[in-house]
């Protein structure tokens, strides 16, 4: 089957045809936000394959909803917070909740405040993508994209506690990847 794609054609027209599921229209928003929703996804996956398993799932809800969509906002936000709405999904199926101890974590310190610009984005990425789900999940959503813990603790279905738990060791977890020697990471 052909299509006929429209060489001029605004965000709003878009959007109406995908409404009304025309096939050109859907190919175009994906191929448009691709690459950055991928990025989002590959924050919260293991791997490659999970984060393009999320990615497509994405999709699937931003095109079965599309017209929740309220014009006048920002598409790309939209679709970034189903994204991240996806990715937690994701969580909830992928993973058993252990219960840590707040009490074995300690904060993460660095003499060295530039200490991250060491690495290359490729280098951070891998890094944070051998966190364990729980790890990975707590440290995107407060550090990436500015959840309290409260607002982690709720989404999860967690404590606050365990929310503020799992950020230290995750971030102890990525110093001792990125800083530690013996490994791809250590500089």
């Amino acid at each position: 089957m052909d299509f006929v794609l429209p060489t001029n054609f605004e965000e709003q027209d878009l959007i109406k045809a995908c409404i009304r599921r025309e096939r050109w229209a859907q190919q175009v928003l994906y191929e448009e936000f691709y690459g950055k929703m991928m990025g989002v996804c590959l924050r919260y996956a293991n791997g490659e394959e999970d984060a393009r398993d999320m990615l497509h799932e994405g999709f699937l809800k931003v095109l079965r909803n599309i017209h929740k969509y309220q014009p006048g906002t920002s598409l790309h936000a939209w679709m970034r917070r189903i994204m991240i709405n996806t990715a937690i999904d994701f969580y909830r199926k992928a993973v058993r909740r252990r219960t840590e101890d707040i009490d074995t974590a300690t904060e993460v310190s660095s003499g060295d405040a530039d200490a991250i610009s060491k690495f290359s984005e490729k280098e951070i990425l891998a890094a944070i993508q051998t966190l364990t789900p729980a790890y990975r999940t707590v440290f995107n959503l407060y550090v990436i994209e500015g959840f309290s813990h409260k607002e982690i603790a709720d989404v999860l279905n967690i404590t606050e506690s365990t929310s503020r738990s799992n950020l230290v060791k995750a971030r102890l977890k990525l110093k001792e990847i990125l800083m530690g020697s013996g490994n791809d990471y250590g500089r």
